[in-house]
């Protein structure tokens, strides 16, 4: 296996690892949805996944990660729109 598809199929891995990290964080109660590391969790793992799926033509998957990152980063842009207003 040559460094780029090593690298691609780590994307991939750790990219799965930090959702499914997310997912037992919120369902342990260690996390909330609400949190910023829970969303960059999800972001940054979404973004594994984009670069894994698209590299294998996986297209319904890659799109459906690249939706879930920008639900991600939506999150995360209203979460500091919040903390701005509350520091005021």
């Amino acid at each position: 296996m040559d460094a780029l598809t090593l690298s691609i199929e780590a994307a991939g891995w750790a990219g799965a690892l930090l959702i499914l990290g997310s997912y037992i964080g919120v369902s342990s109660g260690k996390l909330t949805g609400q949190s910023r590391t829970y969303q960059w969790m999800n972001v940054v793992g979404a973004a594994g996944f984009v670069i894994n799926t698209w590299w294998h033509g996986a297209m319904p998957s890659a799109v459906l990660n690249i939706v879930w990152m920008a639900v991600g980063l939506l999150a995360l842009w209203r979460l500091s729109r919040s903390s701005d207003v509350q520091r005021g």
